[in-house]
């Protein structure tokens, strides 16, 4: 009812012109019906089309209920129909009227779009928010509430909203290969634990309670959005702890939004180590019960520096292999985004190849002696190549 009468609002300039129109056809119609009683009552022998034509068959107030009815019906689709023009007077205030210009072009508004990430991924896609008409981030349910209160007065970005999924935070468990229990928020601070990847995840909360309470905001958010994007982000710390939670995932799951996920860059130490864009993909299946309509992986070269180093560290890049391809697609650019884009089917989601990332020096700090520092090259999402390739895919349709 909000955008239907919001669309209307949008006729407000045209407020005294529709009177008058209204006014005239009222008129218009008035002289007509005069002329035909005229005809009717003058002439004899009419054709007997012109009694059907008058409706001659019908009592006269049911006449009147039809005609009347009809008229409305006509009008009411002619307003819908100009409201999806909005109207914008280039000159306010007082004027002569000589020069007063109305200019009108067609409106596309602006989609609203959800995401479920971590703060960093929050962090990129928030370049998006002068483009879109709200971005709502859905943050990971295990994460203090504190720590995005601050986080969104700190990285205030316009139309960019924070949003947590439960009242309370609520703690995750992960089961690693080797039958390892651990806080998913522990999984990256365990180098014993690299070479393992996660096979389960649950919520640690009492069974004898009762059903979670997801947020209003965030449901509201779910049920109006045009697009959810899942990451990017960590898949097992930051986009799958909020599928464990009943009502928000069954929220996802009915929603008719385009559902669009980030594949990570590389694989995670203790988490997604091995893992392909098929499994990245099955994960989502299994914990979320819905298949990401378009799935976005990196294609960019990587650096053999850049490569050494994650290989150093247990990761390696995640890109698409002949083998997991079901069919092929060819996805064209338009409005300006990216030309070209290469997409395979796996496991149901369409996946697109684009550059969606750059290498950047990054400084850290060492473990034995804090205060010496190493600059390293690392590779991460870019957030204008990402927000171009999202905005790509939605004006598509």
């Amino acid at each position: 009812m909000r955008n239907i009468i919001r669309r209307f609002a949008s006729l407000g300039y045209l407020t005294a012109p529709l009177a008058l129109t209204f006014v005239g056809v009222v008129l218009l119609s008035l002289g007509v019906a005069y002329l035909f009683i005229h005809l009717y009552r003058s002439l004899e022998d009419l054709p007997t089309f012109f009694s059907i034509l008058t409706l001659q068959f019908m009592p006269r107030p049911w006449r009147a209920v039809l005609l009347s009815g009809a008229g409305i019906a006509v009008l009411a689709f002619g307003l819908w129909q100009l409201s999806g023009v909005m109207i914008i007077p280039l000159r306010q205030g007082e004027t002569d009227g000589s020069d007063d210009v109305v200019l009108g072009y067609r409106r596309d508004a602006p989609p609203k779009l959800v995401v479920l990430s971590g703060g960093p991924g929050m962090l990129i896609l928030s370049a998006m928010g002068e483009q879109v008409r709200q971005l709502t981030c859905i943050v990971p349910v295990q994460d203090p509430v504190e720590y995005y209160y601050r986080a969104s007065g700190l990285f205030a970005t316009q139309n960019v909203y924070y949003v947590v999924p439960t009242p309370e935070p609520i703690q995750v468990m992960a089961q690693l290969d080797d039958g390892t229990s651990i806080d998913v928020r522990h999984l990256s601070l365990n180098q014993q634990i690299a070479p393992r990847h996660v096979v389960d995840l649950h919520l640690a909360r009492n069974p004898t309670s009762e059903s979670i309470q997801v947020t209003r905001l965030a449901l509201e958010a779910i049920r109006e959005a045009d697009a959810i994007i899942l990451g990017p982000g960590s898949l097992f710390e930051s986009i799958v702890p909020n599928l464990l939670i009943d009502d928000l995932r069954e929220a996802i799951v009915r929603s008719k939004a385009r559902k669009i996920y980030v594949c990570n860059l590389m694989t995670e130490p203790g988490r997604t180590t091995g893992f392909s864009v098929a499994d990245h993909i099955r994960t989502i299946k299994t914990f979320g019960n819905f298949t990401p309509d378009v799935v976005l992986v990196n294609a960019q070269r990587i650096d053999p520096e850049v490569y050494r180093l994650y290989a150093a560290a247990l990761q390696s890049p995640v890109v698409l292999s002949p083998e997991e391809y079901e069919e092929t697609a060819l996805v064209t650019g338009t409005n300006g985004g990216p030309a070209g884009l290469r997409g395979v089917m796996i496991e149901g989601s369409l996946v697109i190849e684009a550059d969606l990332a750059s290498s950047v020096i990054q400084y850290t700090a060492s473990l034995n002696n804090p205060a010496e520092q190493r600059a390293v090259r690392v590779l991460r999402h870019d957030n204008q190549k990402l927000s171009r390739a999202i905005l790509a895919l939605l004006r598509r349709g």
